[in-house]
């Protein structure tokens, strides 16, 4: 398999748990590069469904070691009860987990304060899971944050811990909100830290000798394309790089180590939260949300729907460098008559091929859309490329060719043996 990178083409939740999953039976090491647990990446065994928010999904194969490397920040306390919970569910975690040392770390005074600026903000919020990701990213920005080195540093974790407590419970009275008790925070922190210390290590020189051993490396993204702080639709994002470049600085890994970049995109398009979705249609939103399917494994909410948008998934395609496609949730439109496809998007006169920067402009854009018959029988039950129906073949060809990358898997359902290889 060599090493890989894989990311979401969309706005995020396409399905990159179950794919990770499938990949990772040819990796040795799996890399969770970027984000916090405001990713859930969700993986059915059978018929016992895990989720994950830290934890590479390569934890639920035996014999694989899970990286969470430097660009992830982590919040420690729901890191301890991830891997508690994976524990009572028969997971194996000792040994085959790494946490990066230089990792930024998430606290409840980051969580109050992504908040209160949802708040502040009313209708224009972004629309965050207010895990506290954005501020913990802002204090690594402004090189104000604590990291994991820290948190197993007692003595200068509780100096440090007092001030960060002392200066955020003054932003958070401006704001209206409770101030934090330092003890409490701290006693959590301490007993967390005591949990997380055998697995702390220097990832890069980790990851280094398992590349020069030759170990096949599988890069885990959390999000998607167009959350992207730099390339998504801004300022409607996470604050992360969600694309195949914060791979190789949320690891430490250089560009040329890199080997594919797979790009897992649904049959048609999804998102949570706030901000601009040309395809967005109330008829397969409802007809989504009605067989139960599209809600959040984070949040619990319902997804906003849409037809397949090509023009952003191929413009994911430019951004990340991807190579080939995992094309998911293909049964969702088994019932579907009439299938819409975005090829191209009007604002005005002016018709774009590729995403506008604009939100404003994006935000008026309505889709071109070209129409493709539905195959109206389950795909479900299917193994083989060939037992496909034609028309649903056809489809994701087509999807695929306006994508500008390789076609290589298919899934058909949330198990892992619910794949196709091409």
């Amino acid at each position: 398999m060599a090493n890989t990178i894989l990311v979401g083409a969309q706005w995020g939740d396409e399905g990159k748990g179950k794919i990770i999953d499938v990949l990772t039976n040819d990796a040795d090491v799996v890399v969770r590069t970027q984000g916090g647990n405001n990713a859930g990446h969700t993986v059915y065994i059978g018929k016992q469904k895990y989720v994950l928010h830290l934890i590479p999904s390569g934890i639920l194969r035996k014999g694989k070691v899970c990286v969470i490397g430097n660009g992830v920040v982590i919040d420690p306390v729901s890191l301890v009860e991830e891997i508690n919970g994976l524990k009572k569910l028969g997971v194996h975690v000792d040994g085959n987990l790494f946490i990066s040392e230089t990792a930024h770390l998430v606290f409840p005074y980051h969580r109050e304060l992504d908040e209160q600026r949802e708040i502040f903000k009313g209708k224009n919020k972004i629309g965050t899971t207010k895990r506290g990701i954005g501020p913990a990213y802002g204090d690594k920005a402004a090189r104000t944050g604590l990291r994991v080195i820290d948190l197993i540093n007692p003595r200068r974790f509780e100096q440090q811990l007092q001030l960060k407590i002392k200066e955020n419970n003054e932003i958070l009275k401006a704001f209206g909100a409770r101030p934090l008790s330092f003890k409490k925070v701290h006693g959590a922190y301490r007993k967390a830290a005591d949990a997380l210390r055998p697995f702390v290590t220097n990832t890069v020189v980790y990851l280094h000798q398992a590349t020069r051993k030759g170990k096949d490396v599988l890069f885990e993204g959390a999000q998607g394309t167009f959350l992207d702080i730099d390339h998504g639709t801004y300022p409607f994002v996470t604050s992360s790089n969600t694309t195949a470049g914060g791979a190789c600085t949320g690891s430490g890994i250089p560009p040329h180590r890199m080997d594919r970049v797979v790009g897992v995109m649904k049959a048609y398009t999804t998102r949570v939260g706030e901000g601009p979705l040309p395809t967005e249609s109330s008829e397969i939103a409802d007809m989504l949300h009605n067989m139960g399917r599209e809600f959040g494994a984070t949040t619990g909410r319902a997804r906003r729907c849409g037809w397949f948008d090509s023009v952003a998934t191929r413009h994911a395609t430019m951004v990340n460098g991807i190579d080939e496609l995992a094309v998911t949730n293909v049964d969702g439109l088994d019932t579907v008559e009439i299938i819409r496809v975005c090829v191209g998007y009007r604002a005005g006169n002016k018709r774009y091929d590729y995403v506008p920067n604009d939100i404003e402009v994006l935000g008026r854009c309505e889709p071109v859309y070209v129409d493709f018959p539905g195959w109206q029988t389950s795909t479900n039950k299917v193994r083989s490329w060939k037992q496909l129906p034609g028309r649903a073949r056809s489809y994701l060809r087509a999807i695929a060719e306006l994508t500008g990358a390789e076609l290589s898997i298919v899934s058909v359902g949330p198990s892992r043996d619910e794949t196709i290889f091409l």
